[in-house]
């Protein structure tokens, strides 16, 4: 039987449903709130957390004995098959599952580690889209539809295929960016497994026809922001968004030994926008939960607008070709399109999640207030979480 520490459903006593509570700053100040009175069933809610617990990140078949917390293993031999797979950046040893359940942003759950800094791999990329968000609201980038070259001074942006590409397209995964970054060729990011030439063979996708998971063209993207802004991306989130939400600037984000540039004489290192290769964004449960009720409320926080209503609604917005996909890294919950990466017909419409290797899930659900982090769970399992979740709610 595994032993589970610090497992724990909040029951502290409250007569009646919560308005809306942004916690202060200080993650020990963060209220939590009985589940009963928030409208959970609390067995089924622990059922719920212990789903995940139950369901922690496993090795592939063939690779037992592998430790799975050592992502310095783990990572590199995922992507073997890639060409070009090495890695460039910090890989930290994770630590057991973890997560929070919220709503109305009061913790109703929690269990595992939550001070823990981890890697959260591709919910880096959520950062740095609302990064671009930052750019947008200020004006420093006009429209979504300009083109990146217009902005970016950078010969990697001026090739005749890149020139046309937009931010929109960029911030889609749609870009079919085209050209070699921090020495990884965008040709060769999960290529097919039975054919790792097959991208390179195919050449340049046409900008916006195909929608591609693919972090050399979203570390293009992490560039062409570094060079909006003229400073370090990850000073512009501090002042800009992790601040105002209260964040325990416990977090830190990474690139590569060899992602440093040289802008306006000064050298800055490009961060990168997932753990691939390494680096990305690393922080707290509590963190990646402050994230996450900020998009609950559509970059409102407490009555402080951090990024703007209109920006969530296009970050929201079904991309043409990956409906179940809107801005990086915004994953709808689209039951009704196959192969939707969630896909959950008990859940709203509505809910949508960020998400990370790992696997890392941050849920969120504006229709029942709720807000849940989980941290390494069997990505399979990820939908089957959610279904828990909501066989939790009380009518």
């Amino acid at each position: 039987m595994r032993f589970v520490a610090g497992l724990s459903l909040i029951l502290i006593a409250s007569s009646s449903w919560a308005q809306d509570y942004f916690p202060p700053q200080g993650d020990a100040a963060w209220e939590r709130r009985d589940p009963e009175a928030l409208g959970f069933d609390p067995d089924a809610l622990q059922a719920a957390v212990q789903f995940a617990i139950d369901n922690e990140t496993q090795p592939r078949e063939g690779w037992e004995g592998v430790d799975v917390r050592d992502l310095s293993v783990m990572v590199p031999l995922t992507w073997a098959f890639e060409p070009h797979s090495s890695p460039l950046g910090e890989f930290r040893r994770r630590g057991e599952p973890a997560g929070i359940i919220m709503r109305n942003g009061y913790i109703v759950a929690e269990w595992g580690d939550l001070d823990r800094v981890d890697m959260t791999f591709s919910i880096s990329k959520t950062f740095l889209s609302h990064v671009v968000g930052v750019a947008v609201d200020d004006g420093l980038i006009a429209s979504v539809d300009d083109r990146v070259s217009d902005y970016v001074d950078d010969p990697l942006f001026q090739t005749e295929h890149n020139r046309a590409i937009t931010w929109d397209q960029m911030l889609r995964q749609t870009s079919g960016w085209w050209g070699t970054l921090w020495d990884k060729p965008a040709w060769a990011d999960r290529p097919a497994r039975d054919n790792p030439a097959r991208d390179l063979v195919a050449g340049p996708p046409e900008p916006g026809a195909a929608w591609e998971y693919n972090d050399v063209r979203v570390n293009a993207l992490a560039l062409a922001a570094l060079h909006v802004f003229e400073r370090p991306l990850p000073d512009v989130l501090a002042n800009e968004v992790m601040t105002p939400i209260g964040s325990s600037g416990s977090w830190e984000w990474h690139g590569y030994r060899n992602s440093y540039v040289e802008i306006d004489g000064e050298q800055m290192w490009s961060v990168s926008g997932g753990g691939h290769w390494g680096g990305g964004m690393m922080l707290s449960a509590y963190d990646q939960a402050r994230l996450g009720l900020l998009g609950l409320h559509r970059g409102n926080w407490d009555g402080e607008q951090v990024l703007s209503d209109a920006w969530f609604e296009a970050s929201l917005t079904p991309t043409d070709v990956a409906p179940h996909y809107g801005y990086m890294n915004f994953f709808l919950n689209r039951p009704d399109i196959a192969g939707a990466t969630i896909s959950v017909e008990a859940a709203p419409q509505t809910s949508f999640a960020y998400l990370g290797a790992g696997a890392n899930m941050v849920y969120i659900d504006p229709e029942h207030d709720i807000v849940a982090v989980v941290r390494w769970i069997e990505a399979r399992e990820r939908g089957a979480f959610i279904e828990h979740l909501m066989a939790a709610i009380r009518p």
